[in-house]
């Protein structure tokens, strides 16, 4: 394929009923690129948001992985099932009366730091063995329960007459939302599953910007698909940006430790009192890596190589 950035980022709208793994399966063949990664599953019938790595990019996955991301959810109220959500075997069935301000109540209690409890149907493993294939043999096991953070929910929509509500969460990662809309249930005493969940967010990715996988295959034949790939460095923006001169450039390709003076924009900010990871480019302009300030050796040390 003629004038295809072979490393960057690319944010995919997940349809229903495909994995994360079935996307990056699609694109391998539509971009004909074998290295390529997801940054974060999305359940089979969740839709949404899905930042996709390519080539060396797939080095960033951590770093996307980590961003916090927004949800916009239906909640069926009165109703659970074995999997949190509509696609699993039903539970219980209850009376539901609440008011708007008891579901606003609840929802906003769960703002901040909480634990939770990874449902059974989830992608987890436990002993090297997917919490999900387990569920689906009629085993539950044991789970730790795990620190999340929510930054935010709003209530965008209640219909008492139907029991059921829209809600927008945004959170940090390793948030099940599944699990958060049953828990908000469970403290109403009605209990509550997900009908659907949409991903409108993650990180500065956001929904407006996202692409189907087929209108993916028609930039590349259209060979526009260029323009939506993202360059690696550009998701990196909120670390430092220090510039080899040029005596250093065959020390930086080579990933080998910088002094202070190896830059020509080192005055910039105090590296002394920087603790966290640099971008680092070559004389050129190219970004190479992320290194970080290591005091004991006084010298800059790589982190990630780009190159």
């Amino acid at each position: 394929m003629d004038n295809i950035i072979q490393h960057g980022i690319i944010n995919i709208f997940k349809e229903k009923d495909y994995t994360s793994h079935d996307v990056v399966a699609r694109l391998r063949g539509i971009l004909n690129i074998k290295k390529i990664g997801h940054t974060g599953t999305l359940d089979p019938d969740a839709e949404g948001v899905l930042p996709i790595c390519i080539g060396k990019a797939t080095k960033l996955s951590d770093f996307l992985t980590n961003k916090d991301k927004t949800y916009v959810a239906s909640m069926i109220l009165g109703l659970t099932t074995d999997t949190q959500d509509i696609t699993g075997e039903v539970l219980t069935k209850s009376k539901v009366d609440i008011t708007e301000d008891d579901l606003h109540r609840v929802a906003k209690s769960y703002i901040g730091a909480h634990e939770q409890l990874p449902p059974m149907y989830s992608a987890l493993s436990v002993n090297g063995i997917k919490l999900y294939k387990l569920a689906r043999q009629g085993i539950e096991v044991k789970r730790k329960k795990r620190p999340i953070f929510i930054n935010n929910i709003n209530i965008i929509e209640y219909n008492k007459e139907l029991h059921q509500a829209r809600i927008e969460i945004d959170c940090e990662k390793g948030t099940y939302i599944r699990t958060l809309l049953h828990d908000i249930g469970q403290v109403l005493g009605c209990g509550g599953t997900t009908k659907d969940l949409l991903r409108t967010r993650a990180g500065d990715f956001t929904i407006e910007n996202s692409l189907k996988l087929s209108e993916v295959e028609d930039l590349v034949r259209s060979k526009e698909v260029n323009n939506y790939i993202k360059p690696i460095d550009s998701v990196l923006t909120n670390y430092p940006r220090l510039i080899v001169n040029e005596e250093s450039d065959t020390t930086i390709q080579n990933g080998n430790p910088l002094k202070k003076s190896s830059f020509i924009n080192s005055d910039e900010f105090n590296i002394m009192n920087y603790k966290d990871l640099i971008r680092i480019y070559d004389y050129q302009n190219n970004f190479i890596a992320l290194y970080q300030f290591d005091f004991s050796k006084n010298s800059f040390v790589p982190k990630k190589m780009f190159i």
